[in-house]
């Protein structure tokens, strides 16, 4: 691996944001953000009054590639040659234990009994509104022929449950069944617990149809910065459809080292050259304090002032099918 594609840099057995100081994820910070103290000087503008998305997605084709938001950072992507489930979570709570703050505040479109055949998971990294044990536990029994693909040092999560899986390291790279499969570098963290922060590692993947040559990225979850994306754009000569979140970014100060805005969403869309986005980790929890409806609008904004065409970064509801 050259020096331009390295691994996650580590620290004390914790893995390190190489582009970031602090992400502010202390209980320290925790409290001072519910105390106010991170609390935006500007106030979000209110949008207008029926404010609706200038675009939406076409007709959909069943023969072609497609992809349906579940919710969250829940897609079914289809390629066609293999159909692929990322980041399955299906609880009713994002939280270790039931707490209505943490509650599902729009359902999945489906019961997870009713998806098609699987043929493969990506989890993006161990937090609790990315990886539900139930919905895990559902899908081995459902699909136990399942490739599962996790960061690296989540292994032992998943074989404690009886589920073998693939882990994969930044810039490590799985081939089979048609598909070449890379995981990324993110901007994130990791931890299900006070005590095992950035233990294991957190990742987003580019995902490539060998036979067509059409590739998905799913970004999972992550803060900008312009270095790493912009790599993975140089890196790969196409990405056809990314998949991108556009929630949990207020106030700024708080939740920018890990989480993106509309705008940094946009970003990214540019960095890595992508000729259709769909937006995620919004509308399903609530998880920060913009107003949950609010995406969609600053998402407007961000293309607005870039001048992109709205129809190639859609904020789309849950249960829509997209073709790529």
């Amino acid at each position: 691996m050259s020096s331009e594609y390295s691994s996650c840099p580590e620290r004390g057995g914790r893995f390190v944001n190489p582009h970031l100081k602090a992400e502010r994820r202390g209980l320290l910070d925790f409290v001072l953000w519910k105390m106010g103290r991170y609390d935006d000087l500007e106030t979000l503008d209110d949008p207008p009054e029926m404010f609706t998305y200038p675009s939406c997605p076409k007709s959909y084709d069943r023969s072609e590639p497609s992809a349906v938001w579940v919710g969250h950072s829940t897609y079914l992507v289809d390629t066609k040659e293999w159909t692929f489930l990322t980041d399955p979570v299906w609880d009713r709570y994002c939280s270790p234990v039931p707490l209505s703050s943490l509650a599902r505040r729009n359902e999945t479109p489906f019961p997870i009994e009713a998806l098609p055949k699987l043929d493969a998971v990506l989890i993006s990294h161990n937090h609790y509104d990315h990886l539900d044990v139930k919905a895990i536990r559902a899908l081995h029994h459902l699909h136990p022929h399942l490739q599962w693909f996790v960061p690296k040092r989540l292994s032992k999560w998943f074989e404690r449950r009886g589920i073998s899986c693939r882990e994969l390291d930044w810039w490590e790279v799985w081939e089979g069944h048609g598909h070449r499969i890379t995981a990324v570098p993110a901007q994130h963290f990791s931890g299900r617990s006070l005590f095992d922060k950035n233990k294991t590692l957190w990742n987003g993947y580019v995902v490539e149809c060998l036979k067509t040559g059409k590739s998905f990225y799913f970004v999972g979850d992550t803060g900008y910065n312009p270095f790493q994306f912009k790599q993975i754009g140089n890196h790969f000569s196409r990405v056809d459809l990314s998949l991108i979140p556009i929630g949990t970014y207020v106030p700024k100060k708080f939740m920018s080292p890990v989480h993106c805005s509309p705008y940094e969403a946009v970003e990214i869309h540019c960095d890595v050259n992508s000729r259709l986005s769909l937006g995620m980790h919004w509308n399903t929890f609530c998880l920060s304090d913009e107003p949950f409806d609010r995406p969609p609008y600053d998402l407007y904004l961000a293309m607005q002032e870039k001048n992109l065409p709205f129809d190639t970064f859609l904020p789309i509801d849950i249960g829509v099918y997209v073709n790529w």
